[in-house]
């Protein structure tokens, strides 16, 4: 029987015991449907904030990305003047006026059923100027300072139930490791759980784990590798622009197994991406075994002049079918189809952005197959439990499910798409009676 799906999530979030989602305070699944607002807290006044939730809310998201204190990008001062630090870059001199504000941006995403990936200290992409982020301040610090840091940070938003720790920042932590390690043992020190000591420091208390810990790395790299020696990383992120269902593929493969979420990927509104595009790899992201994804915006992600129009691009608004779709279905309880047992053809380039995923309920209730292009595929029914499989086309561009027949579960069947375009096919155990997807 499909446990019902949380859309109103009670934080803090833990991880399923299978440790591949993530579930809420009353053991429910939560989809993890994200939207990145990086400098939501640097570069928006309150009501602008207000209007940014309540729009996100609206969509069903229920996380966003956001940076704490913000380096270049509509920062370091935030739009009532007021800088992270009393002393421009030293991390040990908390200025309160400005955390007092982020204080009350988590507080306002919170009352809208939104938990914050909150990166305390974006290290920032490595390029020649190298000023994205945090990343010269941190080493300039040393460990020492940034694990002090990390004590004012975690104690201060250890009471907040709707926070999850992002560390670093588009970048592989390098010589700073031990620095973002630090900030790490910093939070732990009062926000619960024990992190392994990598160096000789007093015993850190033995108490709940309160807070996840996930983290965001280069492009094509994995924080389950750069930040493997630490014993702190609950929740993996798949971040790429290349081959988006092979990547995911192999953190959905890792060992040990953890929970994994498509971090970041072409973001609407940049390298002139199509809306299929990022379409595709959303779906692609559950359909290999992720517990959910981000979809990214610009204008929006920095909230450059221009950001209130794109609120209601096309990007979010598929991404209101996708969750529509997946919390309708036992998503969760998705094994994905590698082997190419359930589809035999149709696959698509396994190297290209054609490519069709799908994915199996492990006790074979319903298979969910995505195609970015129209094509006849071929599904081996036996893999749907039951008598007879209910089919469904659902179209992502519209939400609406179209009936695609019912068949006896034996043998092969080919099914092909109404219209062009991409496509889902849903096919159920017919006894189990499910509405239509996406209803």
């Amino acid at each position: 029987m499909n446990k019902p799906c949380s859309n109103t999530p009670a934080y803090p979030l833990s991880v399923s015991a299978n440790r591949r989602y993530l579930v809420d305070q009353h053991g429910l699944p939560c989809l993890i449907h994200g939207d990145t607002a990086w400098s939501l807290i640097s570069a928006l006044t309150r009501e602008e904030v207000e209007q940014y939730l309540e729009n996100r809310q609206r969509k069903g998201f229920n996380a966003i990305i956001v940076n704490l204190i913000e380096h270049k990008f509509n920062g370091p001062l935030n739009r009532y003047g007021e800088g992270p630090f009393t002393t421009p870059g030293d991390l040990t001199t908390p200025n309160e006026k400005y955390f007092a504000f982020a204080d009350w941006c988590i507080e306002k995403a919170a009352g809208h059923g939104i938990q914050v990936f909150l990166a305390p200290l974006y290290l920032g992409y490595p390029h020649p100027a190298d000023d994205d982020g945090w990343f010269h301040e941190a080493l300039a610090a040393g460990p020492a300072r940034c694990r002090e840091y990390g004590r004012y940070v975690g104690q201060r938003y250890r009471r907040f139930d709707n926070v999850v720790w992002l560390m670093g920042g588009d970048r592989n932590p390098g010589e700073a490791l031990e620095h973002v390690e630090s900030i790490v043992e910093g939070i732990k020190e009062y926000d619960g759980g024990r992190v392994r000591p990598l160096r000789r420091v007093r015993p850190l208390r033995q108490v709940s784990p309160r807070h996840l810990f996930t983290a965001h790395t280069l492009p094509e790299h994995s924080p389950a590798v750069e930040y493997a020696r630490g014993g702190w990383l609950n929740l993996n992120a798949t971040y790429t622009y290349e081959i988006v269902h092979r990547k995911l593929l192999a953190d959905y493969n890792r060992r040990p197994v953890r929970p994994f979420f498509l971090i970041e990927s072409t973001y609407e509104g940049e390298h002139n991406a199509s809306e299929v595009q990022i379409r595709r790899q959303a779906y692609w992201a559950i359909l290999c075994g992720g517990c959910g994804q981000f979809i990214g915006n610009r204008p929006l992600w920095l909230f450059d002049p221009g950001w209130q129009a794109a609120l209601d691009g096309p990007a979010s608004q598929d991404m209101v079918r996708l969750k529509a779709l997946f919390t309708s279905r036992a998503w969760y309880d998705l094994v994905p189809d590698q082997e190419h047992i359930a589809i035999t053809e149709g696959l698509g380039e396994f190297r290209g952005l054609d490519t069709l995923a799908a994915a199996r309920t492990a006790d074979g209730s319903t298979l969910i197959v995505y195609m970015p292009t129209r094509r006849t595929v071929t599904a081996d029914l036996s893999q749907v439990s039951g008598e007879r499989a209910r089919g469904w086309w659902f179209d992502p561009r519209t939400g609406k499910p179209t009936p695609a027949g019912e068949f006896p579960t034996r043998g092969c069947q080919r099914l092909t798409p109404p219209e062009e375009g991409d496509w889902v096919l849903v096919l159920d155990d017919a006894s189990r009676d499910l509405a239509a997807p996406g209803a």
